[in-house]
């Protein structure tokens, strides 16, 4: 699991690890990472051209060390400052000693551009003195982010202005929450994690973590030699309508796949379910799990409350989010997941769009807190929250997976799992990661439709479940 830990516990970290090292040993450990990083994206190091954006904390130290090294093995480097007052002393000097230079313009010229502008402790977007510089950056140059991009908030994935767009992140000691979670991990390229022996105290757990092949094989349901299909677990589908049958369809394909030993389908799209699947069941009756809201239109909030009445875990999908009651789902005795798109949890919030797209980890946490539930929020970066940290942030997926139906695919994933016998957080965790594997399987780098993510699964599944 790759865990992301707060500004405050990465600044706690390090100054204990600190108090047991020489002075700057630190910063020479992450310089060190830094550089071999770098000399990594370059064809070879002796007589190349980098360029180092430097600002005045400890993230400019550590750009200016990382140059001293480079500038060593024969590199031309030169540090352009955001403030040529407030450059690390030592790591000037370093520099110089080693033959590099500074200047107060970015270079035409360049083989690698080296963002050391803001570290973890900013916040907002980048001033005007540092977009200006950034804006300087030549076209098409490789650019390498010290910690994480400038104008990215470490905590939140935030963007709250000007910021820098890296091919790669260099960060120290852990990932950070704004490197996992969307608009700032779009920012971040490809992230390298430098051990630098930071260690965390055990009370102050990561913010944020993203599951790993290893951690959803053991969480995944598995018969035993004794199992039979009630004790599997049997998960209810509430969905479809005339309208739109087909989300009905796409429910019941993707519970088929996701753990539990039968599905159940009540609603008016039962002739198109039993031509798709004939081994499903139709009508009302005991279930360990529900799924309501795909596809379910208009004018059945009867068979949202008739759901939301039966004491077991319900998964609440699309239609099924308009008009939730928080108080009665914070009075249900059994678990539920809330599954919005942005759209969807900027109405159950009450806010604009944007500013769920805009601050993805307030969003879900809000929606959890608020409506006492498991929720999965749905996007670029899908995460999930059910009022504990850490929040799961999803690493799996494709663009190509934004195709109508593949949500539907998606919530009968989950259901099966919470019917399974997975805690809401778990099922939506896991779900999630099967859905966005199964996507890259059936993409591999083509438009897909949400029926091949569903036909996908089994295969995600066994990728899965043999790490």
């Amino acid at each position: 699991m790759r865990t992301a830990y707060s500004v405050e516990n990465v600044r706690a970290a390090e100054r204990e690890l600190m108090a047991r090292l020489p002075e700057g040993a630190l910063m020479q450990r992450a310089a060190a990472g830094l550089a071999a990083a770098c000399a990594d994206l370059l064809p070879k190091v002796y007589g190349s051209r980098v360029v180092l954006l430097v600002g005045p904390g400890d993230n400019g130290g550590d750009a200016l060390y990382a140059g001293a090294r480079l500038a060593r093995r024969g590199a031309g480097v030169t540090a352009v400052p955001m403030d040529p007052q407030r450059m690390h002393p030592g790591g000037l000097a370093a520099l110089r000693a080693a033959g590099g230079r500074v200047d107060g313009a970015v270079p035409e010229r360049a083989d690698l551009v080296v963002d050391g502008l803001l570290g973890i402790g900013g916040r907002g977007g980048l001033r005007p003195a540092a977009a200006a510089l950034v804006e300087r950056i030549p076209a098409g140059v490789p650019v390498v982010a010290v910690d994480l991009p400038s104008g990215v908030d470490a905590d939140t994935g935030e963007v709250a202005g000007a910021a820098v767009r890296a091919d790669v992140t260099v960060t120290f000691g852990t990932h950070k929450p704004g490197l996992l979670i969307d608009p700032g991990a779009a920012r971040a390229g490809v992230v390298r994690l430098v051990d630098i022996g930071l260690e965390f105290d055990a009370a102050a757990g990561p913010e944020a973590a993203a599951l790993q092949h290893a951690d959803v094989a053991r969480l995944l349901p598995r018969p035993a030699a004794s199992s039979d299909k009630y004790r599997r677990g049997v998960v209810g589908i509430a969905a479809g309508s005339a309208q739109y049958p087909g989300a009905a369809v796409l429910a019941v394909a993707g519970a088929l796949r996701g753990g539990a030993g039968a599905v159940r389908y009540v609603g008016p799209a039962a002739d198109a379910v039993l031509a798709r699947y004939p081994e499903t069941l139709i009508g009302w009756g005991r279930v360990q799990a529900w799924v309501v809201g795909p596809g379910l239109g208009e004018g059945r909030g009867e068979d949202v409350a008739r759901v939301l009445a039966d004491p077991v875990p319900v998964l609440v999908d699309a239609d099924g989010l308009r008009g939730l009651d928080p108080e009665a789902l914070r009075a249900r005795p059994a678990a539920t997941l809330l599954t919005p798109h942005a759209g969807e949890a900027a109405a159950l919030l009450g806010v604009p769009r944007e500013a769920v797209e805009s601050g993805r980890l307030a969003a879900v946490r809000e929606l959890a807190g608020r409506y006492g539930a498991a929720a999965l929020l749905k996007g670029s970066t899908t995460l999930v929250c059910d009022g504990r940290l850490p929040v799961r942030v999803n690493p799996t997926g494709t663009p190509w997976l934004a195709t109508a139906g593949s949500g539907d695919v998606l919530s009968g994933l989950g259901g099966s799992l919470l019917a399974a016998g997975l805690g809401a957080a778990d099922a939506g965790a896991v779900a999630a990661y099967l859905h966005g594997l199964a996507a890259r399987l059936a993409a591999a780098g083509a438009p897909v439709v949400a029926h091949e993510v569903a036909e996908a699964l089994p295969a995600a599944w066994r990728n899965a479940a043999h790490p």
